[in-house]
């Protein structure tokens, strides 16, 4: 019998994906008590508006961009694991429009008490979709840990005018999305067996699914900012955008797209308790409609794993980039607007 057959990794954590964050209202009170950080012309974006990565110049026609994520298993298949996680941590090099260089394994696992195989698998998952990136895979570092955890640091390389932040975007710019929300409900329903066989299969294709189409179409047209959508939810990284860009953004309901069964599967108590945190922390700036009941405002929080883009593009080519990125087999949708009222906040309709 395959090791692998007899493991369910999402048992061995209490959370799972980015849903295991340390909450934007916690992580806030942490970095407010550290000193401010030595001022560097070089350093392009670094962490005052909370974007996807850092970025470093180099020269005058090139810099780095840096991020690391890693996270406990969000699936139960060690492979599909080692796929989600090194798409997650690749998409902050996507979002800021750079194309990832190199990668760094990071790994906590539990050698002495699970198969080193389901190890094996987590990495060969990770090195496929690196590849796929068009990334190199360049050593990492282990630990051993009763906890499972994976993820990558990457670098990756940007001219200096190109970066894409999530503090730029227009009033007028439309916001496209290019992967369905519900991906927290889903999973924390993969763990209590909620799940069908089809569902997993659903919801792990789209968290392994790589950003580099949409970051490749998006860099084509004026797009003004993005951000990718991870454990902070749709509703919390939009925030961050409308903060950072001082406008407002005003979000559709009914055109976020959306998992199948996600409602149903909230209504029947599958909500992650990091999906909970993140409505606590924006519930104060963002403006709800008094006919939303609480299931639909968990949703639009819900803290998702290895999400899609969130762009702010110019209305004129909105259009446009949507028509190329269906074509290029992208679930993308246009799902509201910055404007100039009600800067720094949401407004849902």
């Amino acid at each position: 019998m395959n090791p692998n057959d007899t493991i369910k990794l999402t048992s061995l954590s209490s959370k799972g994906g980015c849903g295991c964050k340390i909450g934007p209202a916690d992580l806030k009170q942490v970095i407010a008590g550290l000193p401010a950080a030595q001022h560097n012309p070089d350093l392009l974006v670094g962490i005052e508006t909370s974007d996807d990565a850092g970025v470093f110049r180099i020269s005058d026609e090139l810099a780095l961009v840096q991020t690391v994520d890693f996270f406990t298993p969000i699936v139960d298949d060690p492979y599909s694991f080692g796929q989600i996680a090194a798409a997650n941590a690749i998409s902050d090099i996507y979002a800021m429009g750079g194309k990832p260089l190199t990668v760094l394994n990071i790994v906590a696992f539990p050698i002495s008490t699970l198969d080193k195989s389901i190890l094996t698998d987590i990495l060969r998952g990770a090195a496929d979709k690196v590849k796929e990136a068009g990334a190199t895979l360049v050593g990492g570092h282990s630990i051993d840990d009763k906890e499972p955890k994976f993820g990558l640091a990457v670098t990756g390389l940007i001219h200096p005018s190109h970066i894409k932040t999530n503090a730029g975007a227009k009033p007028g710019d439309k916001l496209i999305l290019t992967k369905p929300i519900g991906v927290g409900i889903m999973t924390t329903s993969i763990k209590k067996e909620q799940l069908s066989a089809e569902e997993i299969e659903r919801v792990t294709r789209v968290m392994a699914t790589l950003n580099k189409s949409s970051a490749e179409i998006m860099n084509k047209y004026d797009t003004h900012a993005c951000t990718d959508v991870t454990g902070f939810g749709l509703i919390g990284h939009a925030l961050e955008m409308a903060k950072g860009s001082e406008v407002g953004i005003t979000i559709v309901n009914e055109d976020v797209p959306k998992l199948p069964r996600v409602r149903e599967l909230a209504e029947n108590g599958f909500v992650p308790g990091g999906t909970k945190n993140n409505f606590v922390h924006i519930e104060n700036d963002v403006q709800f409609p008094e006919s939303m009941d609480q299931i639909d405002r968990w949703i639009l929080c819900d803290a998702v794993t290895s999400g899609g883009l969130l762009i702010a593009v110019t209305a004129e080519q909105a259009g446009l980039m949507l028509n190329e990125l269906k074509q290029a087999g992208v679930e993308a949708s246009i799902i509201g607007e910055a404007t100039a009222e009600n800067a720094g906040r949401i407004a849902v309709r």
